[in-house]
């Protein structure tokens, strides 16, 4: 590892402590083998005016919540630094009583919380001081000889802990561990399963000793437990897999107690490690450090062939955990895997948004290395469970999941739009986005693929004439994010208008192929899917042309008429599986591709109106707009219409010759 101080960058020579200490926060932050969401703390003591301008000696600790990497001054709560110090003198203190004391302890009210290692921080006599997770140092120290190889690369120069819980316990047990140690001779302390403090008197030695320590641990294991890189062999996962993947989904889901998305890793690490015959038994040995347990569980679930019974033992072995650990006072948390061994294929990744995915996957993949070099030292020990369960039912982290938002309503759920780069369809992937969901928009328009700036939209260029095609991105939207639960079928096209006895075989064939078989081939290839879903719908664009067509426009009445029949035998079929699938019918959305101005002049000259009349010849008189129509198909699909289906719902203002 290479220190990336860079003299051009950093704050000026003079420059205050709080920048130098933003400056060399935000280098530890970009380098995520050091610290992963969050992870990892910094402070700096210094002096600065309290509330009445009176100047006293603080420290500035990094805040809860902030992340390294992009960390302000703002995120840095300063705390009288005396009065921290003496904290560490307590005997014993409660987490929670603990942390209203610092928050008392702050000299502007405005300051975010302060990590829970603050006090640590304090006791350590250094102006600036670092603490990092990484993985290079704990990965050595999760060997059965673990102490004894650190004590090897490092000699009398680090002071070694023995793992102790975080917060006041571990800054107690270090406070009185180096009451009488001389800190002039101490690089940095080394906290076993957990990682890596370094101190110095100004910003760039106490960062740059950081740099030195793990870049020893990382020469230390390229000497004795050596990777040999993944050579990508092609993806395992076929796809007749990816049903087996949406099954997994909906039973972490069932699990959850919500829909969660899953995200597959089929590359050349992730692939390369579930080919490993005793990769079952090392994913269930522990995670890298304790505080990992918070996002990712204890240990990962292993899938095997049959999948929700495998699932459901996952759930059995949680609870039971749960039971051998709990001292009475606690709730049991959802007892879902965060992720998963797929073994022969990948590792399958859980969570309620992209988010949590990100998160999980990212701390897997640096789990994943760490196990396989620690194989080669005596094998991989993570930390008893009980001392992983103390972590993940700490009161200060139970605080955290009580304090987070409650999720969108359509969070963790999947679906998939067509026609979904403008009118109707690009209004429900933004209302499908609103509401929490992430969307598989696909569309005839090659620019439908870059339109969506959004982590939870996987946007494709489709023919849905195609089957193949069609398929295809299906296929790669499953991958994606797991499943499907929801479908709106919604692209069309309004033919010219022509009277029957003027009407082309070729423009009437062209309808057929759009306006009907298009869905029809659509739910052939998603039903697989949506019978894996999470309270599976479909909703069928339709029109007002169905009840009340219009003179000219045969070719696309017929088909609506045939899509609308469809969907009521789809609804009839697919009821038992708890499939609902229900049809709107708007009228006169102008606002979507297939009213161009010729469009709309042809089809006013037909009723004998102005343009303007044309827009607004509802009985309410108002316009229809894509947006309107989305927010009714979108909600077609949650909990408000959970108990309809097999209805037509018009979405047109009031027309006459329906009502």
């Amino acid at each position: 590892m290479r220190s990336l101080w860079n003299d051009s960058e950093a704050p000026a020579r003079g420059a205050d402590a709080l920048s130098l200490r933003v400056y060399t926060s935000r280098l530890i932050g970009r380098e995520p083998s050091l610290v992963l969401f969050g992870g990892g703390n910094t402070s700096v003591k210094t002096r600065a005016a309290d509330l009445f301008g009176e100047t006293t000696d603080v420290i500035y600790v990094k805040g809860s919540g902030w992340d390294l990497a992009s960390i302000e001054p703002a995120g840095f709560a300063p705390l009288r630094l005396d009065a921290v110090r003496r904290m560490a003198e307590f005997p014993s203190l409660s987490d929670s009583r603990m942390v209203a004391m610092l928050r008392s302890l702050s000299i502007d009210p405005a300051a975010p919380a302060p990590s829970v290692e603050a006090i640590l921080h304090a006791v350590i006599p250094s102006a600036f001081v670092d603490h990092t997770h990484a993985d290079a140092v704990v990965t050595i120290t999760n060997t059965p000889d673990g102490m004894t190889r650190i004590g090897e690369i490092y000699g009398n120069r680090i002071f070694i802990v023995p793992y102790v819980m975080p917060g006041f316990q571990l800054a107690r047990e270090v406070y009185e561990m180096t009451r009488d140690i001389d800190w002039a001779e101490v690089e940095g302390i080394i906290l076993m399963h957990h990682g890596v403090f370094t101190f110095g008197n100004d910003a760039r030695s106490s960062y740059e000793r950081m740099i030195q320590i793990v870049s020893e641990a990382e020469d230390y294991l390229e000497a004795n437990a050596p990777l040999t890189p993944s050579e990508p062999d092609g993806d395992r996962v076929r796809p007749a897999d990816l049903r087996r993947l949406a099954r997994a989904r909906r039973s972490v889901s069932q699990a959850a107690g919500g829909a969660v998305l899953a995200r597959l890793d089929a590359g050349a690490t992730a692939s390369s490690f579930a080919a490993r015959s005793d990769a079952p038994g090392l994913v269930s040995r522990g995670p890298l450090t304790p505080d990992h347990v918070i996002r990712t569980k204890r240990v990962a679930w292993v899938m095997e062939d049959d999948v929700e019974e495998s699932a459901g033992r996952y759930v059995a072995e949680y609870r039971k955990y749960f039971e051998r650990n709990t001292d009475g006072s606690l709730t049991c948390l959802d007892p879902a895997p965060r992720w998963a061994l797929w073994p022969g294929r990948g590792v399958l990744v859980f969570g309620r948004s992209q988010g949590e995915l990100s998160v999980v996957s990212d701390i897997v993949a640096h789990t994943l290395p760490a196990i396989e070099r620690a194989e080669q030292m005596g094998g991989w020990q993570a930390l008893p469970e009980d001392e992983i369960f103390d972590v993940e039912y700490w009161e200060l982290e139970q605080a955290k999941l009580a304090r987070a938002p409650k999720p969108a309503e359509l969070a963790g759920k999947v679906a998939l739009v067509t026609g979904a780069a403008s009118g109707i369809g690009r209004a429900c992937v933004d209302a499908f986005l609103a509401r929490g969901a992430s969307v598989v928009a696909l569309d005839r328009n090659e620019a439908v693929a870059s339109m969506f700036d959004e982590a939870r939209v996987a946007a494709y260029a489709c023919d849905v004439t195609d089957a193949t095609a069609v398929e295809f991105a299906i296929e790669i939207g499953i991958r994606r994010f797991g499943g499907l639960d929801a479908v709106v079928s919604n692209a069309g096209i309004f033919p010219e208008s022509a009277r029957i006895a003027d009407l082309s075989g070729d423009v009437w064939q062209r309808s057929m192929a759009v306006n009907l078989d298009a869905h029809r081939i659509l739910l052939q290839k998603t039903i697989p899917f949506l019978e894996l879903g999470i309270d599976p719908a479909v909703v069928i664009v339709g029109s007002k042309n169905v009840p009340a067509p219009g003179k000219g426009a045969a070719a696309y009445s017929v088909a609506k008429a045939g899509l609308t029949q469809l969907a009521r035998v789809a609804a009839l079929e697919l009821a038992a599986a708890g499939i609902r699938v229900n049809v709107l019918h708007p009228n006169d959305v102008f606002d979507t591709a297939i009213w161009t101005p010729e469009v709309l002049e042809a089809r006013a000259r037909e009723y004998g109106m102005d343009v303007a009349s044309y827009r607004r010849r509802n009985l309410l008189r108002v316009e229809v707009t894509s947006a309107d129509v989305a927010a009714l198909a979108v909600a077609l699909t949650g909990r408000l219409f959970a108990k309809t289906t097999g209805a037509q719902i018009p979405i047109d203002g009031g027309n006459d010759r329906v009502v």
